[in-house]
């Protein structure tokens, strides 16, 4: 059976949402996570650090100008250790870049970063970072991240939670497969129109083909990994096992030649006897 991407790919993700067509459903997406009226939405540059040549270039997934502000989102498959760190960074780029843009400082305009999020560990649907002191004194108003659970979201679809699945039917249909969006899209223009496009990007072959080299790269990146890994513990075991034993023969001898100077023998006498520099013996 030929495998079908979701959203949950980030490819697939700007494939639906990154047309004039789609603001529409893209719209329904994020007035669900922020809980506002998106009344518009101008795409952005996806390049970053394009004035910076030391600084390594980053395509963002989605980055939009709307009614409430600038929102940059990001589809995150994995959770490697600096994906955080990574994100932060994205994020403060954005919000650095406009604020020195004008005559002066302040935060009428919001800086939000979605971030639809897969095998992270808390254990809430959504999370809402800001900056902000132990007493929830915010040192800016208008920089806030959403993290997304996306697998956490999964689960209330399984679960056959109808309440939760109404309430975020446009978060849950990111990750669906056909059958499922069939179920979901009754009754539901958004659902549907979504369902169609997300079809519709499936039967692309450049979209397979590009997503199938991906997966093979990823693959090969992570078997060079995993080999590299392994090759590094088996050579730190080795590596240990042989000064263990070297350090085990030191401290061997230094017992001998010890209890050899407590039966009164000479250091000469010491020195013919194990073959170790009498200056040697001495510092022992």
């Amino acid at each position: 059976m030929e495998k079908f991407y979701t959203c949950k790919y980030d490819r697939a993700f700007k494939e639906v949402f990154m047309k004039e067509e789609n603001k529409d459903i893209l719209e329904k997406v994020l007035e669900t996570v922020l809980g506002v009226k998106i009344e518009k939405i101008r795409f952005l540059n996806l390049e970053r650090n394009v004035d910076n040549l030391k600084v390594k270039r980053k395509h963002l997934d989605l980055y939009l100008e709307t009614n409430i502000g600038k929102i940059q989102v990001e589809v995150n498959t994995e959770n490697p250790n600096y994906l955080n760190s990574r994100n932060m960074a994205y994020i403060c780029d954005i919000y650095s870049h406009h604020t020195l843009v004008g005559e002066e400082y302040n935060e009428k305009t919001l800086i939000i970063q979605i971030n639809f999020s897969y095998d992270i560990k808390n254990e809430e649907s959504i999370r809402k970072y800001m900056v902000q002191d132990e007493k929830g004194n915010k040192y800016v108003n208008n920089l806030i991240i959403y993290e997304i659970n996306m697998e956490k979201y999964k689960k209330f679809w399984y679960n056959k939670n109808k309440e939760e699945i109404e309430k975020n039917k446009y978060i849950l249909m990111l990750d669906l497969g056909l059958k499922e969006l069939e179920e979901l899209s009754e009754k539901d223009k958004v659902v549907s129109k979504y369902m169609e496009e997300i079809e519709r990007v499936n039967e692309n072959p450049e979209f397979r083909e590009y997503m199938s080299a991906e997966e093979d790269n990823r693959k090969i990146e992570n078997s060079i990994r995993s080999e590299g890994y392994e090759l590094g513990v088996k050579q730190g075991l080795e590596k240990g096992l042989k000064e263990g034993i070297e350090q085990g023969k030191k401290e061997g001898i230094e017992k001998i030649v010890k209890e050899m100077m407590k039966q009164n023998y000479s250091i000469e006498e010491i020195s013919q006897l194990t073959g170790l520099d009498e200056q040697e013996l001495k510092k022992l």
